[in-house]
């Protein structure tokens, strides 16, 4: 739906207050330029609200033109929790304000950036270096203050605080995220957040590359399960042209998804349980990973990104007995996943240091945009695969592992349940996977094979074509979003009828899972910090894009 700027409160407010619409979680917000855009629109900016009722499974995206940028529209903080770092990212990149926001700054540029990046008319080649670091002292006053510590406290000769900066350049925060803390010895009294340090531009990059050119910068998002994210964006392509991909195809990548949703969890528990001190725990998980690229490597050609989907299909079919060798590895992968399980679940240490520690509401969860095993682990049973099957997720037998408490111990816990789930599907598709094409015939979309483009000239001309202009994908928007290791990947589109997406925005989970961070750790200790970093599985690539 579209609204004007004066109506923008009182929509969203209807939305997320309204019991009989309930649509409880904000899963994104982006702004979109028109300035280039084929088609004449009455604003050249626009902000786009993606809104979800996961209990009804009913999703609406809200739209409102931008008339004046720096005049710019309400906040939604006061609704969502969500929308603090979402406007930051809108504001960051389009230069559109957000009146009545908290701590309206840049959040994946630099502080020093000039100009906004995702304009149209900003020039891309123009780079810019930042000199200084920058203090983040007003931010945890403000922190302090909202937790009640004033400056008579901060006085109280019973109490020191010390500001500490864990990160960017530490191993606990994998190089990536700078957590700056306030602490009365080792308890955390304020936490604010920087990330940004991985920002590679993936949505100007886009704009820049045809539809299926864009498959591999999506293997550099989450790159522990770096297929998931090729499978969600070309499902996403798809779903818009109208493309029904053959069965044996989408069998193929329920397989791979869930292959990869096993990789990401062993790689996420093997560092939590590390940073925890459990190192053989790590390596009881960690060598099945590593052992999992040898597999990986002959399904497709590659180890880590492997850029395997194409829109229509797959890069290619499988080799004959691979469901031998899947069968052994998911075997090897079960033993060590049991044997870690074994040292933990009777551990006292364990128990310990993560059960009741950086717990987070369910009601808390949901208003940050938590999804995936994040907000599993707060309470919340909501699935894609389930609420909003696709390739014939209905069809499977499995579980969905919720927990009780969302605490730390909950989303180590629900990981280590979905693996069990996962590989309960992969041998369910290995069991039904039909025999057939891995291609549609759609040569609007799909690369003609080589016996025609080496022996007549329209399999040649059809060739090129799409490989130089791309697949001409209608104008419109839309978005799509896929059920990911870390929770609910989308992708928003502005197609202009050209090859190439005029706007690309990635929805990544983890964004949203990092902006609720303070609230799980502020009251805890220190090293409880680093433990509920490793729970819920920030990835620096799908944080900053």
């Amino acid at each position: 739906m579209t609204v004007q700027p004066e109506q923008l409160e009182e929509t969203l407010s209807r939305l997320k207050l309204y019991p009989e619409l309930n649509f409880g979680l904000l899963l994104d917000i982006t702004g979109i330029d028109y300035l280039e855009y084929p088609v004449a629109q009455d604003c050249r900016f626009a902000v786009v609200y993606t809104i979800r009722n996961w209990r009804d499974n009913m999703l609406v995206q809200v739209k409102v033109p931008v008339p004046d940028p720096d005049k710019g529209v309400p906040t939604c903080t006061h609704l969502w929790s969500s929308a603090n770092w979402a406007e930051r990212e809108v504001y960051d990149q389009y230069g559109i304000n957000f009146i009545g926001h908290p701590d309206l700054r840049r959040i994946l540029n630099h502080w020093q950036f000039k100009g906004h990046p995702l304009r149209k008319d900003y020039d891309i080649f123009k780079g810019q270096v930042c000199y200084d670091s920058y203090s983040m002292e007003n931010e945890i006053k403000n922190r302090l203050l909202a937790n009640g510590v004033d400056e008579t406290t901060m006085k109280d000769i019973n109490t020191e605080i010390m500001f500490l900066n864990l990160g960017p350049s530490h191993p606990a925060t994998h190089g990536a995220i700078r957590i700056f803390t306030a602490l009365d010895g080792e308890s955390i009294l304020a936490n604010v957040n920087e990330i940004g340090y991985l920002h590679r531009g993936f949505e100007k990059t886009a704009e820049n590359r045809t539809y299926n050119q864009v498959i591999p910068l999506t293997d550099r998002l989450n790159y522990c399960s770096a297929m998931m994210n090729n499978i969600a964006y070309v499902k996403a392509v798809e779903s818009w042209l109208g493309i029904e991909i053959t069965e044996r195809c989408k069998f193929m990548r329920v397989v791979m998804s869930e292959f990869f949703r096993v990789q990401d969890h062993l790689v996420c528990i093997a560092a939590n349980l590390v940073d925890m001190g459990g190192l053989t725990n790590y390596w009881y998980l960690y060598n099945e990973k590593e052992a999992s690229y040898d597999l990986i490597s002959r399904l497709t050609g590659a180890r880590l990104t492997s850029s395997f989907t194409r829109i229509g299909g797959m890069y290619r079919d499988f080799y004959d007995g691979w469901e031998h060798d899947m069968e052994v590895q998911l075997k090897a992968i079960e033993k060590g996943v049991s044997d870690s399980l074994a040292l933990v679940l009777k551990n006292r240490i364990v128990h310990d240091r993560t059960q009741g520690t950086c717990k987070l509401s369910a009601e808390t969860a949901l208003s940050y945009g938590f999804t995936g095993p994040c907000l599993r682990a707060s309470g919340v049973p909501f699935d894609l695969r389930k609420d909003n099957p696709y390739y014939n997720y209905e069809s499977f037998d499995f579980n969905v592992p919720v927990g009780s408490t969302g605490d730390i111990y909950d989303r180590i816990m629900v990981r280590f349940e979905e693996i069990f789930e996962s590989i309960k599907i992969i041998r369910q598709a290995m069991k039904h996977i039909p025999d057939g094409p891995i291609f549609v015939k759609d040569h609007n979309a799909v690369l003609p094979p080589k016996s025609e483009v080496y022996n007549n000239i329209e399999g040649l001309a059809n060739h090129f074509k799409l490989i130089f202009e791309g697949v001409k994908v209608p104008s419109g928007e839309w978005y799509d979003s896929f059920e990911a290791a870390n929770g609910e990947l989308g992708f928003h589109f502005v197609a202009d009828g050209s090859g190439k997406p005029y706007k690309l925005k990635v929805r990544p989970p983890c964004f949203y899972i990092m902006g609720g961070f303070h609230e799980m750790v502020e009251g805890e200790m220190i090293a409880d910090a680093v433990i509920n970093l490793g729970s819920i599985n920030i990835i620096g690539g799908e944080l900053d894009r």
